[in-house]
C-alpha cells in the first residue's frame, strides 16, 4: 500500500533532513554549493525514508505469488458468484486479449487460489501461463519472465497448452530486451510443443528474431519455408514481415512494393486503418532507405492520419507474431523528420496529436459511459489560438523525447521557439531516476543531479525572468520534480512559478473554465480500514485546512467510504483527499484511492478506481487535491502523460489537480496545504499559491531538502483562485 509518513517518523528524521541542505539550521543561500553549506558530519548518505522503503517494497512485491494469492483470496471472498475453477482461466485469457491486464491478472490470481485449495497442479500451471501472458502484454517483462518459467516448471495435463505459450513469452521478452539469440532459443523450444494452429505464430516470431539478430539469410529461409499465411487474419502480418525482410536484404524498391500491396489489400474491415498505418509506415522506411526524406515524411504523416482513425485499443496479434507494433514510433519518426525539415510548428502539432492518440489507446471502451474525444483530449489548437490564450508572463514549455534527442518547444503569446537538445532517451531516463532516488532517499546528491538536469533541460531554452512555466512533460520527465532543478541562482521554483499539463490542448481547454470559485470544501481523510492503514497526520491535515473555507464538510474514519465519496464529492468547489493511494503500473485505470469499507471491521480497503472516476460528475468541482502518496505516478504511455488519476479527474470535470510524486511527510505536507489554500483565499492564482507554499516549506530549515517541499505538482488550470466571499 502507499504510505504517507506520520509525525512519529518525522520527529526522528527532522534533524537529518535539516543537516542535508542546511548548516547549523540555516537553509542554503542561492548559489551556495551543498558541500560548502553542509557540515562534515552530514556528508554520509542519509538512510532511506520509511515511506520510500514501504513504497519501494510494495512495487517490488506487488506481483509476487504470495501477494497475488492474498489478493486472489480477498477477491474470491468478495465474489457474489463463484465460478467453476477453469472458468477463471478463461476469464484471464479473454481479459488479456482485450487489453484489460489487471482484470486478467486478478482472474488468474483467483485460479491460483482455487488451485491451491484443491491441490490442482494443472490449474496452477494454466494460471501461471495466463499470468505470463498478461504481464507480457502489459509490458512488465520481469514478471512475464518469472511466471513463464514457473509455468515451464509445472505439470500440466496438456503440455502444448502451457509449454508452447510460456516459451513464446520468454522469446518475446528476450526480443523486446534486445536479445535475439535468447529469443530464438526460446522460440525453438516453443516449436517442440506448439499445436498446428500455434506453430505459424511461433515461426513468424522466429523470422522477426532472425531479422533482429542480423541473420537475413536465415530469415529468408524460414520465411520461404512458412509459405502462404495460414489464415486470412495472419495475412497483414505476413506482408509486413515480407516488407521488413526485403528492407533487410537491401531491396527498398521491392520492400516498398510489398508495403504498397499491404495498403491495397487493407480493404474496408474494422482493421483496415490499422493495416494502412503499418503499410504507410513501411513505405516511409523504404523511402528513407532510398534517401527520399520528403516522401518518407509524407508517408509517415499519412500513417499518423491512419492512427487517429483506429478505434481498437489493444491488439494481441502484435504480440502473437512478435511484431510489437507501437503507433508512437510513427509519431516519433514524423516529428523527427519534420524537425529536421526546420518546421517546429508542425512538429509541435504532431506532438500534441501523439498525446491524444496514446490516451485513447488506454481509455477507449473501458469506462461504462464511454468517452468523448474532445472532452478527453481537447481539440488540438492552432498555434495562434494557443499563443492567444497566454499572458505576457506565461510560457508553455513542451517536451517530446525521441530515442536520440529531446525536442522542446517554448510557446509564448509573441511566438514559438523550437530546440533540439542532444539528450538521448536512455540518458534522460537515467538522469531522472538519479534525481528522484536522491530526493526520496534524502541524499545531498539531489543538488548535484538537479544542477545537471537544469543545465540539460532549462538553461538552453532562454527563459525570461520570473515568467510562469506551463510545463508539458514527456516520457520519464513525468517523474521529474521540475521545481527541484537547480542552478547558481537557486532552485527552479525560486526562479519561476510552475504548473504541469498533460498537453497544450488540455491546458488551453482548462484555462477557459471558470477560474474564480467559491470558498467551499469537501474533504476526506484517514478512512478506517485496518490499523496498518491509519493516517492520523492526514486527519490533522484535513482538520487544519477546513477552517480556511467559508463552508466545509469533512468525512473521516468510517464516514470516508466510496459511497460517501460518490454522493458528496461533487458538492464542493474544492475536493481534498488525504488517504492512501496506489498507482497501478500494470493497468493505470486500476490505480486506486483507498477508502473505508461500508462494513466494519474491514477485510481490506474499498478502492475507488481511476476508471470509476470517469463516471463521476464533478462539473462543479474546480480543484482536486490528492494529498495521498504517489497519486501522480502510474504507467507512462508513450506519447502521453502518466496515466491514472490525472486525466480521470479532468475528464470528470475538475479544472485543477494537485498530486504527490512520492510518499509525503505529514508535517511538511500540512504546512504546504495550509499555505497553499491560504494563498488561494487571498486571491492569488493557483500557480503562484503553490510556489509560495513550496517556498514556505523550503525556507523552513528542517524541511530544506526537496524531499519535504517538492513532492506536490499542480496540474491543469493554473489561474484558479478562491473568491474572498461565498458565492452561489
Amino acid at each position: 500500500m502507499a504510505h504517507r509518513i506520520d509525525a512519529a517518523w518525522i520527529a526522528g528524521a527532522i534533524v537529518m533532513g535539516s543537516m542535508l541542505l542546511g548548516a547549523a539550521g540555516n537553509t542554503l543561500a542561492a548559489g551556495t554549493s551543498a558541500a560548502a553549506a553542509r557540515p562534515a558530519s552530514a556528508v554520509a548518505l542519509a538512510p532511506e525514508s520509511f515511506g520510500f522503503r514501504q513504497a519501494d517494497e510494495r512495487e517490488r512485491d506487488a506481483e509476487t505469488i504470495n501477494t497475488l494469492t492474498a489478493e486472489g483470496r480477498l477477491l474470491l471472498s468478495r465474489d457474489r458468484v463463484k465460478l467453476p475453477a477453469y472458468d477463471y482461466c478463461s476469464m484471464s485469457v479473454a481479459a488479456a486479449e482485450r487489453g484489460d491486464f489487471r482484470d486478467s491478472v486478478d482472474a488468474a490470481a483467483r485460479a491460483l487460489v482455487v488451485a491451491g485449495q484443491t491441490n490442482n497442479a494443472d490449474l496452477a500451471a494454466l494460471s501461471k501461463r495466463d499470468l505470463a501472458i498478461a504481464y507480457s502484454y502489459a509490458g512488465d517483462l520481469d514478471n512475464a519472465e518469472r511466471y513463464a518459467r514457473d509455468a515451464l516448471a509445472s505439470t500440466p495435463k496438456a503440455p502444448e497448452q502451457v509449454f508452447a505459450p510460456a516459451n513464446k513469452v520468454l522469446g518475446d521478452v528476450a526480443l523486446r530486451r534486445g536479445k535475439p539469440q535468447q529469443a530464438l532459443a526460446a522460440y525453438e523450444d516453443a516449436l517442440t510443443t506448439a499445436s498446428p494452429r500455434y506453430k505459424p505464430l511461433v515461426l513468424m516470431s522466429i523470422i522477426n528474431a532472425q531479422l533482429a539478430e542480423g541473420d537475413t539469410p536465415g530469415a529468408r529461409q524460414t520465411f520461404d519455408a512458412v509459405g502462404a499465411p495460414a489464415t486470412a487474419e495472419l495475412a497483414p502480418a505476413y506482408r509486413r514481415i515480407e516488407g521488413n525482410l526485403l528492407l533487410a536484404e537491401g531491396k527498398p524498391e521491392d520492400a516498398k512494393h510489398a508495403f504498397e500491396a499491404l495498403l491495397s489489400q487493407s480493404g474496408n474491415s474494422s482493421d483496415a486503418n490499422y493495416d494502412r498505418l503499418w503499410a504507410h509506415e513501411g513505405i516511409g522506411r523504404a523511402d528513407l532507405a532510398l534517401g527520399d526524406k520528403p516522401h518518407a515524411r509524407d508517408a509517415y504523416l499519412l500513417a499518423v492520419d491512419d492512427s487517429e482513425k483506429i478505434r481498437t485499443r489493444f491488439r494481441s496479434d502484435e504480440f502473437k507474431t512478435a511484431l510489437f507494433g507501437d503507433t508512437q514510433t510513427v509519431f516519433e519518426e514524423a516529428i523527427a523528420l519534420t524537425v529536421e525539415a526546420g518546421d517546429y510548428e508542425s512538429a509541435w502539432s504532431l506532438s500534441e496529436r501523439s498525446r491524444a492518440r496514446a490516451l485513447l489507446d488506454v481509455v477507449r471502451n473501458r469506462v461504462d459511459a464511454g468517452v468523448d474525444d474532445r472532452q478527453l483530449n481537447g481539440q488540438v489548437p492552432s498555434l495562434a489560438a494557443t499563443r492567444g490564450a497566454l499572458r505576457p508572463n506565461e510560457a508553455i514549455v513542451e517536451f517530446h523525447s525521441l530515442p536520440n534527442e529531446l525536442i522542446v518547444w517554448v510557446v509564448r503569446n509573441d511566438g514559438l521557439t523550437g530546440h533540439t537538445l542532444p539528450v538521448a532517451r536512455a540518458d534522460m531516463d537515467a538522469a531522472v531516476t538519479d534525481l528522484r532516488n536522491a530526493i526520496v532517499r534524502r541524499r545531498p546528491a539531489a543538488l548535484t543531479y538537479g544542477d545537471k538536469l537544469d543545465a540539460l533541460l532549462i538553461a538552453p531554452l532562454g527563459l525570461r525572468a520570473n515568467e510562469r512555466l506551463i510545463i508539458v512533460p514527456h516520457g520519464a520527465l513525468h517523474y521529474l520534480p521540475f521545481q527541484a532543478l537547480h542552478d547558481a541562482n537557486g532552485f527552479l521554483i525560486e526562479r519561476h512559478a510552475i504548473a504541469l499539463e498533460p498537453s497544450a490542448s488540455v491546458a488551453i481547454q482548462l484555462a477557459q473554465r471558470q477560474q474564480k470559485i467559491a470558498s467551499d470544501l469537501v474533504a476526506f481523510g484517514n478512512p478506517t480500514i485496518t490499523p496498518a492503514y491509519a493516517l492520523p497526520g492526514a486527519e490533522a491535515e484535513v482538520q487544519g485546512i477546513a477552517p480556511l473555507f467559508a463552508r466545509n464538510e469533512v468525512f473521516l474514519h468510517g464516514d470516508a467510504t466510496r459511497l460517501s465519496f460518490r454522493d458528496n464529492a461533487p458538492a464542493g468547489r474544492v475536493l481534498h483527499v488525504a488517504t492512501h493511494a496506489q498507482a497501478d503500473t500494470i493497468d493505470p485505470l486500476h490505480s486506486s484511492i483507498l477508502l473505508a469499507p461500508a462494513t466494519q471491521p474491514a477485510d481490506g480497503p474499498d478502492s475507488l478506481l481511476a476508471k470509476d472516476i470517469y463516471n463521476l460528475k464533478l462539473n462543479n468541482v474546480s480543484l482536486v487535491t490528492l494529498s495521498a502518496c504517489e497519486t501522480g505516478l502510474g504507467r507512462i504511455a508513450r506519447g502521453d502523460e502518466i496515466l491514472g488519476f490525472t486525466r480521470a479527474f479532468f475528464y470528470a470535470g475538475a479544472t485543477s489537480l494537485i498530486v504527490s510524486m512520492w510518499p509525503v511527510a505529514d508535517e511538511s505536507s500540512a504546512l504546504t496545504m495550509r499555505t497553499f489554500y491560504a494563498q488561494l483565499a487571498q486571491g492569488h492564482d493557483a500557480i503562484d499559491a503553490m510556489r509560495t507554499a513550496q517556498l514556505a516549506v523550503l525556507h523552513t530549515p528542517r524541511f530544506a531538502h526537496p524531499f519535504f517541499w517538492a513532492p506536490f505538482d499542480l496540474m491543469g488550470g493554473w489561474r484558479l483562485t478562491i473568491a474572498r466571499q461565498q458565492q452561489g
